[in-house]
């Protein structure tokens, strides 16, 4: 499982002219599922999520994570982080898992999120033509994968 983290000030995703999924202060978090993902990866990435210290103490470091500053997280589905880009100018997605498998991860890391955080979180919606809007505060990206734990 692999995800794409932002820090912001506020984020929203709109499908078909209608917000679906708003936050403000927070964390988007771009996620792409494969095949050979499980539970396990669920709840170490949702782990790492919620307690990476990335949210600026008094001090102006980044010294406090999601939990202690009260952000909030939109959750969005992204096949194309799995993108392979060693051949061509093409790239090519067959390592992201298909939606029977997907679908069931992305629901099961939802869950996961809104458990270890004590709160819901918004998200967007699956298989959807989705407009991601966000303000990246820092900016402050950070790509985590649970197969290459770095």
């Amino acid at each position: 499982m692999r995800a794409v983290i932002q820090r912001v000030s506020e984020a929203s995703v709109t499908v078909e002219g209608a917000i679906i999924g708003q936050i403000q202060q927070g964390l988007m978090v771009l996620v792409g599922i494969v095949n050979e993902d499980d539970t396990s990866d669920i709840e170490w990435l949702s782990n790492k999520i919620i307690h990476m210290r990335i949210f600026d103490d008094e001090n102006g470091v980044m010294n406090k994570s999601l939990i202690e500053v009260g952000g909030a997280i939109l959750l969005v589905s992204q096949f194309t982080l799995h993108a392979a880009t060693k051949k061509g100018n093409r790239p090519s997605y067959i390592a992201a898992a298909k939606p029977e498998v997907s679908i069931p991860l992305y629901e099961a890391m939802i869950q996961q999120l809104q458990k270890d955080l004590g709160a819901p979180i918004q998200t967007g919606k699956f298989g959807a033509d989705m407009k991601v809007a966000l303000i990246n505060d820092g900016p402050v990206t950070i790509i985590i994968d649970s197969k290459n734990k770095e």
